[in-house]
């Protein structure tokens, strides 16, 4: 048995003799499709892949995205959360061609919103704030006939939005997937727009307004969450009118 093969055994062991059968039933309430879980507290997954991270740090990269990538592809909801939360701490080992390897985790093995924002948000988040210029990759991802891959388009961008960065990016991602038939892909762009909404709130806002006709009621509602009443009403004034 090999080091990696060892490690995987005794993380899903601590995965599974943490397990909650109420939190396993009450899971799949927050899910449209039928997701595999053990039914781990969120807070004990995260004090569990914080107990393995000496061991992990010792590890190659390649063996570290073979480790990953077992997890991910195991299809256990509590295994990708290990993974994802173990990525981001490894950063600085990333490199650029790199996100062909994550690109193809995502076509392969994300198939939830919890999944797709669990990985996008921290270790894809901060592989773009370390190679900015990948950016121009997400806006290609909005034409993929991936749900999850065009989501994640948006929510890779969440963190930097939250502190204003890369406006005119999430405005051309939401161009590209203004009009997108997913609800979860609506979700993932409104989102994007109202993290972008804390520090640019008159430029997201009149985003909104020259947009409102076309934009999907959901994305709407969320892009405007963070926004005073007087301008919730205004963006979802004409919306009212029409229904």
């Amino acid at each position: 048995m090999t080091e990696i093969d060892e490690m995987l055994r005794r993380v899903r062991n601590d995965l599974k003799n943490n397990s909650d059968q109420s939190t396993k039933q009450g899971a799949q309430r927050y899910f449209k499709e039928p997701i595999t879980v053990y039914g781990v507290k969120t807070g004990v997954v995260n004090t569990i892949a914080k107990r393995y991270l000496p061991e992990v740090k010792r590890l190659h990269k390649q063996e570290l995205f073979t480790l990953c990538e077992t997890l991910y592809a195991s299809d256990v909801m509590e295994e990708a959360f290990v993974a994802s939360i173990w990525l981001p701490r490894f950063v600085q080992i990333f490199e650029k061609q790199d996100l062909r390897t994550f690109k193809h985790w995502l076509d392969r093995y994300i198939n939830n919103w919890a999944k797709c924002d669990g990985f996008c948000n921290h270790t894809l988040g901060d592989f773009v704030e370390k190679y900015p210029e990948t950016v121009q990759e997400l806006k290609r991802w909005t034409m993929s006939p991936n749900r999850w891959v065009r989501r994640a388009a948006a929510v890779t961008l969440i963190v930097p939005a939250k502190h204003g960065k890369y406006l005119k990016d999430a405005f051309a991602i939401a161009d590209n997937l203004l009009e997108d038939s997913d609800d979860m892909v609506q979700k993932g762009y409104g989102w994007l727009l109202k993290e972008e909404s804390r520090t640019h709130q008159h430029e997201v806002f009149e985003y909104i307004l020259a947009h409102r006709d076309v934009m999907p009621r959901t994305a709407l509602r969320y892009a405007i969450e963070l926004m005073p009443q007087d301008l919730r009403r205004q963006a979802m004034e004409k919306r009212k009118k029409e229904e």
